[in-house]
């Protein structure tokens, strides 16, 4: 009788060279091929299952002896006994070692893939540094090396417990920091299951809140019934960053938003501030007052380029700390200079009659009522001209008429506004 297996041996394996396929018998072939860069050899296992005829590939002959081969096949025809088909046992066992690949991605990996997808989209640079430096300083310790599939809630716990009575502010951040990688890595397949970090009906149980704890500190602000004082003082002091300082004041924006202003961003007596600057992403008029478009003018004269408010470097805008040693020269450590917009909201709520939109609208801030945010179609900009006309009048009202800048102006134009 015919042998019907075995029928190849190793030195045959060695040294055949003719193209085609060569049965060893069961299913299992030596499949050889001639091409430009010689002969290659390579198992083959051949079978039919539910009335398909079917071939998979075991492996080259330079990664399997015949021995091997044999081994492989056999394993696959009791696959096929089961009526299991063996290339689709094979792809789920791939399938399933990519997933465990995939979930062991650790906390950290996914924390810097999530900062790198999304750097872009924050307007302030500072912003991925400061999610890097808190989710360092605080949960790489705990939970960096570990799989991001692995974090748990005790995990969690273990990072927050000694941050939540003591720096309240600074747990609360990174928990919503850990919460939100932990959702990308889910969407991203690294993780399944629910979001060990989220508050709402998981820590919030765990943890009191955060405005029980310590109530949060705000910018240190200037009382408004002082700023005239403190702006006859700041009108004496000399240099960019002390124009700089009674510009955001008298605009009350923000420090990146004044630091970055630019000649072409003025037109007339309206400053528009583009999204890509702002907080909230959209567009921002402000209107000028008179003592506001005074200074910017004569800015202008001394500092005809690109920034209104240029800094040490040729061509590179004011530092953003600038006006804050300019508060400690002053003495003033007890002030920042986001605080002046809380100066300046106290005044209108205190002092004036318009409405709260106007003056929320006039710090730029969001509308958190969503049906609100989607009837307000306008900006209230007459409104806020008139109000930001009286609030620079309060301001400077124990200021002479702006001396310093009229007489520049009288001997030279400054520069046309509206282009670089």
């Amino acid at each position: 009788m015919a042998q019907l297996v075995g029928r190849l041996t190793a030195l045959k394996v060695a040294h055949l060279t003719k193209p085609g396929m060569h049965n060893d018998g069961a299913g299992l072939y030596l499949q050889v091929t001639k091409g430009s860069t010689g002969v290659a050899k390579s198992w083959i296992y051949r079978f039919e299952l539910h009335g398909r005829e079917r071939q998979m590939g075991l492996g080259s002959v330079n990664a399997l002896s015949l021995a091997e081969a044999r081994i492989k096949a056999t394993e696959c025809r009791k696959l096929k006994l089961e009526g299991i088909d063996p290339i689709e046992a094979r792809k789920a066992r791939h399938a399933e070692a990519a997933h465990e690949a995939a979930m062991a991605v650790t906390f950290t990996e996914c924390a810097e893939k999530y900062i790198a997808a999304h750097r872009d989209g924050w307007h302030n640079p500072k912003h991925a540094a400061q999610w890097s430096s808190t989710l360092k300083t605080y949960a790489e310790p705990v939970i960096g090396a570990v799989s991001v599939q692995d974090v748990d809630t005790a995990l969690i716990m273990k990072i927050l417990d000694p941050l939540w009575s003591t720096k309240p502010e600074t747990a609360g951040r990174l928990r919503g920091r850990i919460e939100a990688v932990l959702d990308w890595a889910t969407v991203r397949g690294y993780r399944h299951g629910d979001n060990s970090a989220r508050w709402r009906g998981h820590l919030d149980k765990l943890l009191p809140a955060r405005t029980r704890v310590r109530q949060p500190q705000h910018h240190a602000a200037l009382p408004y019934q002082t700023l005239p004082e403190f702006m006859a003082t700041l009108h004496e002091q000399q240099g960019t960053a002390a124009r700089a300082l009674e510009f955001l004041i008298l605009t009350a924006t923000r420090t990146s938003e004044v630091i970055r202003a630019r000649r072409i961003e003025i037109a007339g007596n309206v400053w528009t501030i583009p999204a890509n600057r702002m907080k909230a992403r959209r567009e921002h008029r402000v209107p000028l007052s008179a003592r506001a478009l005074e200074l910017i003018k004569s800015m202008a004269v001394e500092h005809p380029g690109e920034f209104l408010f240029p800094g040490g470097k040729q061509r590179k805008p004011l530092s953003n700390m600038a006006m804050l040693v300019l508060l400690e020269r002053m003495g003033r450590k007890d002030l920042t200079v986001h605080g002046f917009r809380s100066t300046f909201r106290d005044w209108t709520a205190e002092r004036t009659d318009y409405p709260r939109e106007v003056a929320e609208m006039a710090l730029a801030h969001t509308i958190d009522d969503k049906v609100e945010a989607a009837y307000r179609r306008g900006d209230l900009f007459e409104k806020r001209r008139r109000l930001m006309e009286e609030w620079g009048a309060f301001a400077q009202k124990r200021l002479a008429p702006f001396r310093q800048g009229c007489s520049r102006l009288t001997d030279r134009q400054p520069p046309e506004f509206g282009s670089n």
